[in-house]
């Protein structure tokens, strides 16, 4: 593992003319090898080493070392020990100012066994299988600026004053190993560390005067660790001195911004998820930047999720008011069915409503979201929009399923009196309105319980469940998304297999087969649609939350799908289901778009035609022939052996009743 910036690599060579180990010039470099924040320098030693001439070259490759193992390589007073089976550290001289002996056997590290290297300044023992270190270890070190111990299986530093013995050391690298304590005590003689690398280790806690005595670090890396809890003055004394934290893969309960807004200077920090950026809005890096609904910049994060909310708002909007706007201008074969309609589009126009606002937000914070992240998802707005978008979905789910059971009666039940009157169905309707609202409003009751409800991304919609969710909102969720609407939609499901299957069982001795079967294909469609349209709905977010349950890692676009394109799919494709597709809504259209013609004709014609000759020279309109479901009627009624067994009437029922 090369070293990032911080670490500095002195090489000294002689030139012609000098005697041996007099110097003439020193390369010093440094490198960030992080793969994140690149700085660029990593190209000055080797511009240094392209300008010697051959005589320094050879200068450059002599080893200065009187004693160092023939299986090890060495240049100048650098040994280089890598796989080569070496179980014990090897004797050197004591010149030697750079070590490395990586992808060892070595298994323990005996008491003062580099106190005869003073000068030594970088020390590498990565893939050894060291499990312990003792105190004295490390004895003699002075000069030491560098130590890497990475994949070195250690279980536990030196405890305490693990730094004792190495005054000037400022790098320490304890990547992928065991170690599962870390406190003041042991890093309190570390004063000098401007790099701490202690990722994918097994830290349970961090107390908050954990980094109170490194003063001067610069580099902080806890990613992937087992800390299940950051006091909120973990970071307090690094305010002043720390560029770069990483805490990625790690879940912060109870993250507050006063965690991170003590260090001024940060420049760069990578969390688990992107939601926590929001509490460290004056970094000017963080990662991940984005959650796949919002980036840092902005809060619908693409062009397409920009462009679709508004598309998916206005589609919405538009088809349940030309509905509502229709039905109300036409009559109605069935006014209690019709007022249910509109009342169906009612609750599906708030869905409009919800993405509509979003659109507006996304506009209003573009280019600067993540100053306002936390504030507007603790806003009263965000509270509002999200409250509409679930009372909208709810109300929603509740009226599609009474509308399935009142078809469900009417048809499978056709001579029965389970029929709902005018009261019934204004109590049924008034109470799905007040059962929605109840579920919308209770998580906004008591924010103790349920916490920031709606308020937990940048959408405002609580789908996704985390290990920060309190326990009841994760329980109340997951009531409402798979008790309730998973239960709704099983009952249309069967509802609607029910009604065809009698269907079918019913037109079985229809003497036309021929009209039965089209019939049959014409309902079956029908119904497929419906079912087909709930199920791309309510699908994929039952999926989604019993992912996010199983603590199951959801890409962010996933999420963004489900909330923009998904979630509103039943609210834009109930009005052409309902009503624009439906066989009587399409008649009267026809006959209101008839009396329309008729009376611009007769207007614009009055004066060189006579009433008589407009009604002798019109084409047969449709507003002059009876609407199919009354042939259908008529045709079947006159027919007296199916009248008399009394089978055919169900179908009849059925056409006039189903497709309004």
């Amino acid at each position: 593992m090369e070293s990032p910036v911080g670490s500095i690599k002195t090489i000294k060579y002689p030139s012609q003319g000098l005697q041996e180990g007099q110097v003439l010039c020193t390369a010093v470099w440094a490198v960030d090898t992080s793969n994140r924040d690149n700085i660029g320098w990593a190209d000055l030693f080797g511009q240094t080493l392209q300008n010697a001439n051959p005589v320094d070259q050879y200068f450059l490759n002599e080893c200065l070392l009187q004693e160092y193992p023939e299986s090890c390589d060495c240049i100048q007073t650098d040994v280089e020990c890598v796989e080569v089976n070496l179980q014990d550290v090897p004797p050197l001289s004591p010149n030697v100012t750079w070590l490395s002996l990586r992808s060892n056997e070595i298994r323990v590290l005996s008491d003062f066994v580099f106190s005869e290297y003073p000068a030594l300044e970088r020390l590498m023992l990565d893939h050894n299988p060291l499990s312990i270190l003792s105190q004295d270890t490390f004895m003699g070190l002075q000069s030491l600026m560098y130590l890497s111990m990475v994949d070195a299986s250690l279980q536990q530093l030196p405890h305490p004053r693990f730094c004792q013995h190495m005054p000037a050391l400022d790098w320490l690298d304890l990547e992928g190993n065991q170690i599962q304590t870390l406190n003041y005590s042991i890093l309190r003689t570390c004063s000098k560390l401007e790099v701490l690398l202690l990722m994918d280790n097994r830290i349970r806690r961090l107390p908050e005067n954990t980094f109170q005595s490194l003063w001067k670090l610069a580099e902080l890396n806890l990613s992937s660790n087992r800390i299940r809890e950051l006091p909120k003055n973990t970071f307090k004394s690094l305010s002043k001195s720390l560029l770069k934290l990483a805490l990625e893969g790690i879940e912060i309960p109870d993250i507050q911004t006063k965690m991170f807004l003590p260090m001024k200077n940060l420049s760069h920090i990578y969390f688990k998820k992107f939601q926590y950026c929001s509490y460290a809005p004056h970094v000017r890096s963080c990662k991940p930047n984005t959650d796949g609904i919002s980036s840092f910049e902005d809060l619908l994060a693409n062009m397409v999720l920009r462009v679709s909310v508004w598309v998916m708002a206005f589609i919405t909007c538009f088809g349940n008011l030309l509905v509502i706007g229709m039905r109300s201008l036409i009559r109605a074969e069935n006014n209690l069915h019709a007022a249910c309609i509109k009342v169906l589009c009612c609750a599906d126009c708030l869905m409009g409503v919800y993405l509509f606002f979003v659109g507006v937000f996304d506009v209003k914070f573009r280019g600067q979201y993540n100053r306002n992240a936390l504030l507007w998802m603790e806003s009263v707005e965000c509270r509002t929009i999200g409250f509409l978008a679930m009372l909208s979905s709810e109300v929603s789910v509740l009226l599609l399923t009474y509308l399935t059971l009142e078809k469900f009666l009417v048809i499978v039940f056709p001579f029965s009196n389970l029929r709902p009157g005018k009261l019934q169905t204004v109590v049924v309707l008034a109470s799905i309105w007040l059962l929605g609202f109840i579920i919308a409003a209770v998580p906004l009751m008591n924010e103790d319980m349920f916490g920031n409800y709606y308020g937990r991304n940048g959408v405002c919609f609580p789908l996704h469940s985390d290990r920060q969710e309190k326990p009841t909102a994760k329980g109340y969720s997951t009531g409402i998304f798979l008790g309730l609407n998973l239960v709704a939609f099983l009952v249309i499901v069967f509802s609607y297999s029910s009604m065809f299957y009698s269907i079918y069982k019913t037109g079985i001795n229809a003497t036309d087969l021929r009209s039965r079967l089209h019939r049959d294909v014409a309902v079956a469609n029908r119904f497929f649609f419906i079912v087909f349209s709930d199920a791309l709905c309510w699908l994929p977010i039952f999926l989604v939350k019993i992912l996010s349950l199983l603590e199951v890692e959801i890409p962010g676009t996933i999420s963004s799908w489900v909330v923009i394109f998904i979630l509103p799919i039943n609210s834009a494709l109930n009005p052409i289901l309902y009503t624009l597709t439906t066989s009587f809504f399409r008649e009267q259209v026809e006959v209101l778009l008839c009396r329309w013609q008729r009376r611009h004709t007769l207007k614009k014609d009055r004066k060189s035609l006579t009433s008589s000759s407009i009604f002798m020279e019109m084409p047969r309109a449709p507003c002059y022939q009876l609407p199919a479901y009354i042939k259908r009627v008529s045709l079947t009624a006159a027919d007296p052996p199916a009248c008399a067994r009394g089978t055919h009437v169900f179908p009849i029922v059925l056409r006039s009743s189903l497709l309004t």
